[in-house]
């Protein structure tokens, strides 16, 4: 195999991928049933003579001249999706070519994102130049923040020094992304009969609590994420009209920034209501990369504009500097007839391949 060297190649590399992410969107792959899909894209490697790893649905490979002596950096995008919802008036699974727009489930999010990657990594496949190992992972289980997605493939590499997550973002970038901490509130009084004053209600005292969590302002503010933003979201308590409850269970939806860990919201939170509160986990953190990291840079010396996002990617269990950034917009994903432009895909192969050149080579 020779390493990808002009235009002309990285066209032809381009419609192998296109003609990848058809077969992907074929092929059903709801979140932890993404085997079928996992086998295409083992195909597509060994076709390419490109060694691979797999763990569950996960596949991983490295460049070609890995040397464990360089930094590493990852390339990681998912290759599950969500089911499609009762609006499509298109066949989700057939992938529909109407002009420049590619219609799929999974086209925009994240297929489009992952071929352009995998595109991405065969260009530096061969290459002997490169300052950086390069490894690309495509994985499972994004769409539910699964434990057996990049979770599990994540202890399988040698330290990252920064990640790039494909997930759309018309290829701007995501320089920031806000954190996920669902947490369970039970407010505890007596129970009592309605009619007499007995009882302590669970209620009222559950009312105090979400009211204080409607009105915090956590003090540090994230630059590029805001402010923490908390919501109640559930609320269940009671089991007929005329009996004082003596429990209220109320669910709070917190995302976090960069300025807090998610112990020291749960603190925060513990010390200021009545309720018991429990975290139902405590793996999707708050991610970042500086705006002076050299990848981030490469991106705005193209034009490119960053922001923070407020949604939550596997970003999330990546201990490490990582960009979320994509082709395909982000509005489109999880919609009926989702679709991606293949000029999106084009570009955003050229916008990958020119931002890892200025950083990753000599």
């Amino acid at each position: 195999m020779s390493s990808i060297t002009d235009s002309e190649d990285i066209q032809q590399l381009t419609q192998e991928v296109i003609s990848l992410l058809k077969k992907l969107i074929e092929t059903p792959s709801f979140s932890r049933e993404e085997e079928h899909t996992a086998a295409l894209i083992q195909d597509f490697f060994r076709q390419k003579e490109i060694p691979f790893q797999t763990k569950k649905n996960n596949i991983w490979a490295y460049n070609r001249y890995f040397d464990p002596a360089k930094p590493t950096v990852l390339l990681n995008s998912h290759h599950d999706t969500v089911k499609p919802n009762k609006s499509w008036t298109l066949d989700p699974f057939q992938a529909l070519v109407e002009d420049d727009k590619l219609f799929g489930l999974g086209s925009n999010d994240a297929g489009g994102c992952l071929v352009s990657l995998i595109a991405t990594f065969c260009y530096f496949y061969n290459r002997e130049d490169l300052t950086y190992n390069i490894v690309i992972a495509a994985t499972a289980e994004e769409e539910i923040s699964g434990k057996e997605g990049l979770e599990i493939v994540v202890p399988e590499l040698p330290e990252i020094a920064f990640a790039i997550v494909g997930e759309p973002t018309e290829m701007h970038l995501a320089v920031a992304e806000k954190g996920l901490l669902v947490l369970d509130c039970t407010a505890n009084g007596k129970s009592g009969h309605a009619a007499r004053e007995e009882g302590d209600n669970a209620i009222y005292k559950a009312i105090q609590d979400i009211d204080w969590i409607r009105n915090y302002k956590f003090p540090k503010v994230s630059p590029t994420l805001g402010p923490i933003k908390m919501s109640v979201t559930i609320i269940n308590a009671g089991t007929q009209h005329n009996v004082v409850p003596d429990t209220c269970v109320f669910t709070v939806d917190v995302r976090a920034t960069d300025q807090y860990t998610l112990e020291e919201i749960i603190e925060v939170i513990q010390e200021n209501i009545q309720s018991e509160v429990s975290a139902r986990s405590i793996r999707l953190r708050p991610s970042s990369i500086p705006m002076e990291h050299p990848i981030v840079q490469a991106g705005l010396k193209r034009g490119r504009t960053a922001y923070g996002s407020p949604a939550t990617s596997d970003q999330a269990l990546l201990d490490c500097p990582s960009l979320k950034m994509g082709p395909g917009h982000s509005e489109r994903s999880h919609t009926a007839n989702e679709f991606i432009y293949f000029h999106e895909i084009e570009a955003g192969i050229l916008q990958y391949i020119s931002m890892l050149e200025e950083v990753v080579t000599k």
